[in-house]
């Protein structure tokens, strides 16, 4: 698929970015930072902001189809759903609103929910932006490659 120099340092970054947050998951599992570490959670989290990557990647030889983007755009939908609680409790539970908590415990894990929600969002808005690319949107605006 043929995009704008602008849009293809922008995918390039998102690749870097996204592979960046899968790698970081990984420290989900070290039991030095987290009471009882679920590995399951940190691999899904890991291959869920991979997948984005390479969402991002393909951009570069194809528009992304429909049915791929539905689908990741209701992964981004269920883990925001599945987090928000963490978050609200975070925002108007009793404890002060922290985002670098030193260390996550199953008594209270509204940091880790706060940080997995806006992940969520984040991917969400990449996969915004990827709808807009593969529909031809960035190259409907009249921008010279």
């Amino acid at each position: 698929m043929k995009l704008p120099i602008a849009l293809r340092v922008l995918n390039v970054i998102a690749i870097l970015l996204f592979a960046l947050f899968s790698w970081v998951q990984w420290n989900d599992v070290d039991p030095a930072i987290y009471d009882h570490p679920s590995v399951l959670d940190a691999v899904l989290w890991g291959l869920f902001y991979a997948l984005i990557a390479v969402l991002f990647a393909v951009t570069f030889f194809r528009p992304i189809p429909k049915w791929l983007l539905i689908i990741a755009t209701v992964f981004c939908l269920i883990e925001m759903g599945r987090t928000a609680p963490g978050l609200w409790k975070n925002l108007t539970g009793d404890d002060e609103f922290t985002m670098t908590q030193a260390s996550m415990s199953a008594e209270d894990p509204r940091v880790e929910l706060s940080r997995e929600f806006f992940g969520a969002v984040i991917a969400l808005a990449g996969v915004g932006l990827l709808a807009w690319e593969s529909r031809g949107g960035a190259t409907k605006t009249g921008s010279a490659s």
